[in-house]
């Protein structure tokens, strides 16, 4: 998705979106890979679970501090 295009009369927002993502992408990569480990696994390790709430709070927070 473009956000100038998305976000035409809010420069700020999407400017704030563009910037944003390079650092947000590849935790959404991350949790991706980790979410299909949860799910394939019989017993996951606690410690995915672990890794499963670190990119979940690294996301919410790329997003919280973007708008």
């Amino acid at each position: 998705m473009r956000p100038r295009a998305a976000f035409g009369r809010q420069p700020v927002l999407a400017e704030s979106i563009r910037l944003r993502n390079p650092y947000v992408d590849p935790l959404n990569y991350l949790q991706i890979r980790f979410l299909r480990r949860w799910r394939d696994a019989r017993r996951p390790p606690p410690e995915l679970l672990q890794l499963l709430q670190v990119t979940v709070a690294g996301i919410a927070f790329g997003m919280k501090s973007t708008g």
